[in-house]
């Protein structure tokens, strides 16, 4: 999972039904560059379901999707797996998964962290995220340092669509966002075109 031109990872919010998220969903996979989609379930929800119904949604797409587990992703045929942060749970996903599926994972919350995980075999390395409390200047100056020093992909989350710019400076490759696109009033479609816009500016070195 790598690009020259740094590319959109969504984020979905926590699922409950397949059929009331999947127009929003395709608009937004149609409204710019998405590389690649991370599906998330509520506690209640029955993600096996609503993961098949979405899967192709996305695969049809040419959009890598992926789940945050290792036995639904081989239930469904996901694209691969991401993992909250390192240790035993990366450690099974590595070995499960590779090396025909993609494995990310979260870089922790200190630079130690980031550096093993870096070093284990994953696709990528994300810097924040819907539950991590990382801020924007915390997660701008972990992708700088990561940039500066690794090759591995590198995913930075935006909280806003203002933050996209700004981390694809310092070096990401892939901008995920959740709430910014699902939660934007004008639809997720115009908040996805947005955030391609400003990626689209990086591109041609605007």
């Amino acid at each position: 999972m790598s690009e020259d031109d740094p590319r959109l990872y969504l984020i979905t919010p926590l699922l409950v039904d397949a059929e009331a998220f999947a127009a929003a969903f395709v608009a937004a996979l149609e409204a710019g560059d998405v590389a690649c989609v991370l599906l998330r379930f509520a506690p209640t929800a029955d993600a096996k379901a609503i993961a098949k119904h979405l899967l192709p949604l996305a695969q049809q797409r040419g959009v890598a999707c992926l789940v945050e587990d290792i036995q639904l992703a081989a239930r469904t045929g996901a694209d691969g797996v991401h993992v909250a942060a390192p240790g035993e749970g990366l450690d099974a996903a590595l070995k499960a998964m590779k090396p025909k599926h993609i494995v990310g994972t979260g870089g922790g919350v200190n630079r130690d962290d980031a550096m093993r995980a870096g070093e284990i075999g994953v696709d990528y390395l994300s810097f924040g995220g819907p539950d991590e409390a990382l801020t924007f200047p915390q997660i701008r100056e972990r992708v700088a340092w990561w940039a500066e020093i690794f090759n591995l992909a590198c995913v930075a989350y935006a909280h806003r669509l203002e933050e996209v710019a700004p981390l694809v400076e310092v070096g990401a490759d892939f901008v995920a966002l959740e709430t910014a696109v699902w939660d934007d009033p004008r639809g997720a479609a115009a908040a996805v075109a947005e955030a391609d816009r400003a990626l689209a500016r990086r591109r041609i070195g605007a």
